[in-house]
């Protein structure tokens, strides 16, 4: 089971990255710009999304396209939640209790890369070469 640490983990080695608080919980970006989150149950979610979160630890990320989402969606359905509403679009959300912890570095660090400017993006690849 993976958990906000683990996402904290994988974050910290983004350049450019920091955490910060907000109204739903803990919260990433880069240079200013979301790319990774914890779910809060919003009234503007469906009901049974809105079940899911409130029970269990959800964490959402950015993604380059919708078709990823979906994608992420039909592949693995008990892991990833349809797309609820067309704020911070296109992102996927994911049960954390059903992911693995290669598999959430992978959604984080790419999250990072949709949203991170091309000089970190560069920093980075630069750095795991």
């Amino acid at each position: 089971m993976a958990t906000l640490d683990d996402v904290r983990r994988t974050a910290a080695g983004l350049p450019g990255s920091e955490e910060r608080e907000t109204a739903g919980g803990a919260a990433w970006f880069v240079r200013g710009r979301l790319y990774a989150w914890e779910c809060h149950p919003w009234p503007s979610i469906p009901d049974d999304v809105r079940a899911i979160i409130a029970s269990e630890l959800v964490v959402a990320v950015k993604v380059a396209d919708r078709v990823d989402a979906l994608a992420l969606v039909e592949m693995a359905p008990d892991v990833f939640l349809s797309p609820t509403t067309r704020w911070s679009e296109p992102k996927i959300a994911f049960r954390m209790d059903f992911i693995d912890h290669d598999h959430l570095a992978e959604l984080v660090t790419e999250a990072w890369r949709v949203q991170a400017p091309k000089y970190l993006r560069r920093e980075f690849d630069e750095a795991t070469a």
